[in-house]
């Protein structure tokens, strides 16, 4: 496993233990090079679930985009990473229900969008500026608007 500060591989891991819901190994590691320690996590790949782009490409889901993107948006904000590995996890859940083998990545956005409203408002709106594309201050401010409503 590569180090996510270093770019070594020279890793080991520390620790293992399954995530509370039994989807994931989350395992510790430390980067031998650096001395930095990180997690990664094991998931068991069952059901690949196709996303369709905007640009009508595919690519198989991953929800280290998800916690990437709401990492983002959390920045200087009172939310935890755990919190946000919960809103990746919430969205996975809810698009292995549909059922469906290919989802479209403006509803993975919406998803995480309904998550979000209830974490952290101001999470929201910003995941929201980026994923809508706002283009000027009014799209902000009805935004907020719909946010209140």
């Amino acid at each position: 496993m590569k180090c996510p500060y270093c770019h070594s591989n020279n890793t080991r891991v520390l620790d293992s233990r399954a995530t509370e819901d039994d989807t994931a190994i989350r395992r510790r590691r430390l980067c031998e090079d650096c001395d930095k320690r990180f997690s990664t996590y094991e998931r068991y790949e069952d059901n690949t679930v196709m996303v369709i782009k905007k640009d009508e490409t595919r690519e198989s889901f991953n929800p280290s985009k998800i916690i990437s993107g709401v990492v983002k948006s959390c920045q200087k904000r009172p939310v935890s990473m755990d919190q946000i590995e919960e809103v990746a996890k919430n969205v996975e859940v809810k698009i292995n229900h549909t059922g469906k083998k290919e989802v479209t990545s403006t509803y993975i956005g919406e998803l995480v969008m309904d998550e979000l409203k209830d974490l952290d408002p101001v999470a929201y709106v910003r995941f929201a500026s980026v994923y809508r594309e706002f283009k000027d201050v009014d799209s902000f401010y009805d935004e907020i608007l719909n946010l209140k409503d």
